[in-house]
């Protein structure tokens, strides 16, 4: 979770999270106790040498449910900020995680706009939160172009466009510059196997239909 969001959730849940912090990893270990303890100790280690400033472990079952209830309380928290809030999801390769953040802080503070990190640092899965009002046009026009560059900013990295939401219609527009033509052909002829009469979710991605090829809209 980046800084907005632990102060989302800390206003919120009352966890005690560090509000001083510019970033937050919650990372969890299971298995046999020694096992457990063995791989907690190598973890605190490698935060240590990669100079955490505070690191803090679960004594108990009830800690550990404590402090695993900021990330699941994140998206809750950040939605009581402002009346709408557009929930994305992006990936990137785990070593450009923390370069994404930096990039998507860079990025609202030039569209002069409020959004939210937090996600799966496991395999680099991040969920850009913009928080704004759908009835403030201007707002919600510099919003949409915020994620617009943080579209192209994540398939520049090395990136994909969605780890785990889908597509979806707000950003089929950036299909052809995440995928290679063949590979959006071989979805294109899956399409027409499967719905030759263009009858599932018209429209949507693939603008098919027996009088049509196949083309993105």
């Amino acid at each position: 979770m980046d800084q907005i969001t632990i102060k989302c959730v800390e206003d919120f849940a009352k966890i005690g999270l560090p509000l001083n912090s510019e970033a937050l990893l919650l990372l969890e270990v299971d298995g046999h106790p020694a096992q457990v303890e063995e791989e907690a100790q190598k973890i605190i280690e490698i935060c240590k040498q990669n100079k955490a400033f505070s690191i803090q472990t679960a004594k108990d079952d009830e800690e550990s449910l404590k402090l695993k209830t900021a990330r699941r309380s994140a998206f809750s928290a950040l939605a009581r900020i402002k009346p709408t809030t557009i929930l994305e999801d992006v990936t990137v390769p785990r070593s450009q995680v923390a370069p994404l953040v930096v990039k998507i802080q860079e990025i609202a503070k030039k569209y002069d706009v409020i959004i939210g990190n937090f996600g799966h640092a496991g395999d680099g899965n991040l969920h850009p939160t913009g928080l704004t009002d759908e009835r403030n046009h201007e707002e919600i026009s510099r919003v949409e172009k915020a994620f617009e560059e943080i579209f192209k900013t994540t398939i520049d990295m090395g990136g994909t466009i969605t780890g785990e939401h889908g597509v979806g219609l707000a950003k089929k527009s950036f299909l052809k510059e995440w995928m290679d033509p063949g590979t959006l052909k071989m979805m294109q002829t899956f399409k027409e196997m499967f719905d030759p009469n263009g009858i599932l979710n018209p429209g949507k991605i693939f603008d098919f239909s027996p009088k049509c090829e196949g083309k993105l809209p």
